[in-house]
This record gives structure tokens, C-alpha cells and sequence, in this order.
């Protein structure tokens, strides 16, 4: 069985967030990058589904060379080879030409499987997954959260896709190929053995060039925004991080002398009465 999974390198969760000097942009300089967390399983999901049935996983991203990085770390996972479609560094591409670029490593491949997260936890689009596949012209699912397959490799494969949906539990039936978003929590994922770190770091990464979409993508969004300018006069002219939420501790008292304030502490916040 073989599998694309197609992932992305975005900011470490819970990392501070600097802006340029000019404070027109995120400076990532000085960030982790790591790739979403759907795209983790998604990865996991391949490395267990070519454990079963056999075959290889094939783990894809566009992004700077920098990206090498996380390709690297979904090799350690198990994934069997990378492929990079490299953008210039810096340069923000959307969802329509991300998917254009995924299409080129995709539609080159005899895959069985396309696997990528719900959604990325920087830009939370929820597109590219759709997109791909209706390049590819095969049939998506999203949302999943189990995925059994049956009869791998063989005539008339398939998988069964299940989603919770407002508390009902969906389940498609998906002929291969096929394109599946998987979100957090349809498994969990493994660390990455020593072995496994040492193959990665000797292991070849295909390099492409970024296709002609990531330009165009590029070419519409600033006219898009030209457009959004001369019609409203919007403008971004600088951002602001939010201030975080101040921290303080009142110290009571200590030991018994502490009780009647704590008590009334407890009354001021309803906890008795």
C-alpha cells in the first residue's frame, strides 16, 4: 500500500510570539517549528497502515529549505522517503496553490492512500485536503477519526472512514484511491526510536521546485488585497501582540493565623456560606 502524507511546517504551539521591526509581521526567527498535531496522526496512521499490509510512506511538505527539519522527523516516525517542494524562505503560500504544489507530488506517484491533517494549527484553513483531491479527481473524507482498511492492495480496496459529527458517528465507504484528513485523537502517535533518528538523518530528501501556482497564489492574494484596498480603504498597518494575562498571589498569613482571611475568601467567592 502506498501512501502520501502531506504536512506542514508551522510555529511550535505555545511559543512566544515576537513581531519584525517594522511590526508588520510574525518574526519567526527565534521560533520552533514542529508540524500540526493532525498531521502527526496522520503520519502515525500511514506508518501503522504500511506495518500491516505493507508498502511505504512517502511524507511531502512546500516550504524553505529550513523544512527538511520536519520531513526528517516524520522519517524517524517510519516513513519510508520525503519530498520537498521548496518555496523561497518567508514567503507565505496559500491554500489554493499549496495544493496545487501537493498535486504535482501526488498525481507523480502511484499512491493509494493521501493522507493530511484536518486542518494546520497556524492557519486553521481547512482546504488543502479538499482542494487536493479535487485536482486529483478522487473522493475525500475529512474530520476522521477512524480508519479501518480492507482488503489492501488488492481489486476493489477500500476504506471505511468514521467521523463524530454533533454526537451522530458517521462512516463513508471510500474506494482507493482517496484522500483522507484526519483530526487528533484517531491515535497516538509514537516517539521515535534511536534507530529510527539515525536513519532519518542519513536518509535522501527529494527536492522539486515550487510549481508556477505558488507565484500565481501569491500574484492573487495581492491583488485581492489591492482590490479589498480600493474598494474600503483597508489597510493592515501593524499588529499588536495581546498583552498576556497578569499573575498575583496574595499571601493570607501563615499557618492558623492564615484561616479566618482564607474563610473569607472562600465566602467572597461563593465557595461557603
Amino acid at each position: 500500500m502506498e501512501i502520501l502524507v502531506c504536512v506542514k511546517r508551522v510555529p511550535t504551539v505555545g511559543g512566544a510570539i515576537t513581531l519584525t521591526a517594522d511590526r508588520r509581521a510574525i518574526d519567526t526567527k527565534a521560533s520552533g517549528f514542529t508540524i500540526s498535531p493532525h498531521e502527526e496522526c496522520a503520519v502515525e496512521e500511514a506508518v501503522r497502515l504500511v506495518e500491516r499490509f505493507g508498502g511505504s510512506v512517502t511524507v511531502a511538505t512546500l516550504g524553505p529549505v529550513a523544512a527538511e527539519e520536519q520531513l526528517r522527523a516524520c522519517l524517524a516516525l517510519g516513513a519510508s522517503a520525503a519530498v520537498l517542494v521548496e518555496t523561497e524562505p518567508g514567503v507565505e503560500v496559500g491554500p489554493i496553490a499549496t495544493a496545487a504544489a501537493l498535486h504535482s507530488v501526488a498525481a507523480g506517484g502511484a499512491f493509494d492512500l493521501v493522507l493530511l491533517g484536518n486542518e494546520a494549527s497556524d492557519t486553521g484553513d481547512y482546504q488543502v485536503g479538499i482542494r487536493l483531491a479535487h485536482l486529483l479527481g478522487w473522493p475525500v473524507a475529512t474530520g476522521i477519526k477512524a480508519l479501518p482498511v480492507d482488503d489492501a492492495g488488492g481489486s476493489g480496496s477500500s476504506v471505511s472512514a468514521s467521523r463524530t459529527y454533533r454526537g451522530v458517528l458517521e462512516t463513508f465507504a471510500l474506494p482507493l484511491p482517496c484522500v483522507v484528513t484526519v483530526k487528533e485523537g484517531i491515535n497516538l502517535p509514537r516517539y521515535p526510536s534511536l534507530p529510527g533518528r539515525l536513519r532519518a538523518k542519513r536518509a535522501p530528501i527529494t527536492r522539486v521546485p515550487g510549481p508556477d501556482g505558488a507565484s500565481d497564489g501569491a500574484a492573487q492574494s495581492a491583488q485581492s488585497a489591492q482590490s479589498a484596498q480600493s474598494v474600503g480603504d483597508v489597510r493592515m498597518t501593524s499588529l499588536r501582540v495581546p498583552d498576556a494575562p497578569k499573575k498575583q498571589a496574595t499571601v493570607l498569613g501563615q499557618g492558623a493565623a492564615a484561616v479566618p482571611k482564607l474563610v473569607d475568601v472562600l465566602v467572597e467567592l461563593g465557595v461557603v456560606s
